[in-house]
């Protein structure tokens, strides 16, 4: 053998056995024989369409990320202006949650106020001064449209970022999780046992608020819709032994004084009667603000809202220090561990709701997964059987190649982790028809030179490097095409991509190299001037 042959040997051999060991693990058989605890651990993770699982559409309500937003920048002014000598009064968002109203209790320091705001809260406009008693001002503000828009796109790109890692925790292999127009989030989870309690997990806004409870409101009237300014009427969860809930209404402070944007971490634990409760370490800024929230309200109640309702309401007895606080409410345990999941992969920054769920079941997937494979099989036995009808022996070789293409698009799909999807096998039929092209190419050149007299070796040298780059400059065209589906299409478009593009570049490798490395090993047996027929 020769050296040229050896190289290409040993090349298709290092090849071969690095597909075959990441091709194996994939076959679910040879996955629970005694040789697959020597393979690789990689398998062809199936997609949605194909294995089952759940759809999801979710939209971030970003108007409430920047209500909360505007009225933490509310407090924010009051506790900076203080030490200016400046005294702002009820710093609060309007009804609609667009304007941040406060009044300057201090007239003669407007000046003072306006100069303060323009140099170190530029992102607000003034959009109207109004006199009030006593000579004092009532100022109303707004983010300016360029802030709003970079808080609604930063809020939803957060929420998507918050609910993968919530996914990651819960432990769902593949998820699909991208962003869509119209602030809307798309979730695809393949092979979901639990579907309920994901959708649970995801669809928990986990928007964790403190806020101070108002003991002085009847609530009879609160229920009628008799609130003072600045109130609102909510709910506080009792949980039964037996699971179920009773829930009583509670009058809180409009305006949240902390938020679960301070949580470091959060653990489900267990108190002395064996009930299960969420503990609550915050940052070192979240432990300060807690710290100054607990000084300020002594004696006073404080709720923890968790998705506008309130799972416990204590009473501070005195200023908490050390960044640590719990929630209570009777949880199970499961219940327990699920909110310290949201917690601590993060609160989403605004409340998410699900416009649109939908379920595929497993046994469609297997469905179309034996209709999918039925059709490589069919489309690959009238290829095979065509160009060893057309080109004779020349055509098995290409065959070859073919048989050793699937095996490199099967390892690649496993070895890159990849999602096969319905598209995807629509991917692997095409390839099986265009892993033959590049062949046919090199075939017809190889005819050409045959025809003109020269021998089976220079009509074989002369076929493979004058096909050779029209091959490349061909497959490097769809490779690009491949590219921008990958990059710009949705799940079942780029599991289409996937495949198209491990076909190609398997295709161009077995065309090239391996069918021309065969060619080789039959000539190096033959005289040099023995006859080729194609």
């Amino acid at each position: 053998m020769t050296g040229n042959l050896r190289w290409r040997l040993a090349v298709i051999s290092l090849v071969a056995f690095l597909g075959l060991i990441y091709m194996l693990p994939s076959l679910g058989s040879v996955k629970q024989s005694f040789l697959g605890k020597f393979l690789p651990d990689d398998v062809i993770s199936l997609g949605l369409d194909l294995k089952g699982g759940i759809h999801l559409t979710l939209g971030v309500d970003v108007d409430k990320a920047l209500a909360t937003s505007l009225a933490q920048m509310g407090r924010d002014i009051r506790d900076q202006v203080k030490e200016e000598g400046i005294a702002i009064q009820r710093p609060g968002t309007t009804g609609d949650g667009k304007q941040l109203e406060f009044v300057l209790a201090t007239p003669d320091k407007r000046d003072a106020l306006d100069k303060y705001l323009s140099s170190h809260f530029a992102v607000l406009h003034v959009d109207s001064v109004a006199s009030a008693p006593e000579g004092r001002f009532i100022y109303k503000l707004s983010f300016t449209q360029s802030y709003r828009d970079d808080q609604a796109r930063m809020t939803v790109d957060q929420a998507v970022k918050t609910i993968r890692n919530r996914i990651d925790e819960f432990g769902v292999a593949e998820p699909d999780i991208r962003k869509q127009a119209d602030n809307r989030i798309q979730i695809q989870l393949p092979g979901l046992q639990d579907p309920e309690r994901a959708i649970k997990l995801i669809g928990k806004t986990a928007h964790l608020e403190f806020k101070v409870v108002d003991e002085t409101v009847d609530l009879d009237k609160a229920q009628k819709g008799v609130l003072p300014p600045g109130d609102e009427l909510s709910v506080l969860r009792h949980r039964n032994p037996d699971g179920s809930y009773l829930e009583r209404p509670i009058a809180l402070k409009a305006d949240a004084v902390m938020t679960g944007e301070s949580i470091a971490d959060a653990r489900a634990n267990f108190d002395a009667n064996n009930q299960a409760y969420v503990a609550l370490t915050f940052t070192p800024g979240g432990s300060r603000q807690f710290e100054r929230v607990t000084g300020e309200n002594v004696k006073k109640q404080l709720a923890i809202v968790l998705d506008g309702k309130v799972y416990s309401a204590p009473t501070i007895q005195e200023k908490i220090g050390g960044g640590r606080a719990s929630i209570t409410g009777r949880f199970s345990t499961e219940e327990a561990r699920d909110l310290a999941i949201v917690l601590r992969a993060g609160a989403l920054p605004a409340p998410v709701n699900i416009l649109e769920q939908r379920t595929v079941g497993p046994s469609l997937g297997q469905e179309s997964i034996e209709k999918g494979v039925f059709s490589a099989v069919v489309g690959g036995i009238i290829v095979i059987a065509f160009m060893i009808l057309y080109y004779g022996l020349a055509g098995a070789v290409a065959d070859m190649a073919l048989l050793f293409n699937l095996v490199l698009i099967v390892a690649g799909l496993a070895g890159f982790g990849a999602t096969l999807t319905l598209p995807g096998i629509a991917g692997i039929i095409l390839t099986i028809g265009m892993a033959v092209d590049a062949n046919v190419i090199i075939f017809e050149r190889i005819r050409e030179e045959l025809r003109r007299g020269d021998t089976a070796r220079r009509a074989v040298d002369i076929g493979y490097s004058r096909a050779t780059l029209t091959i490349l400059d061909a497959n490097v065209t769809t490779v690009i095409a491949a590219v921008v589906l990958y990059q710009f299409g949705t799940g079942p478009i780029r599991g289409f991509a996937v495949t198209l593009i491990l076909g190609i570049v398997a295709s161009m490798f077995t065309a090239i190299f391996f069918t021309r490395f065969l060619f080789d090993l039959w000539l190096a047996k033959r005289p040099a001037d023995a006859a080729l027929r194609i």
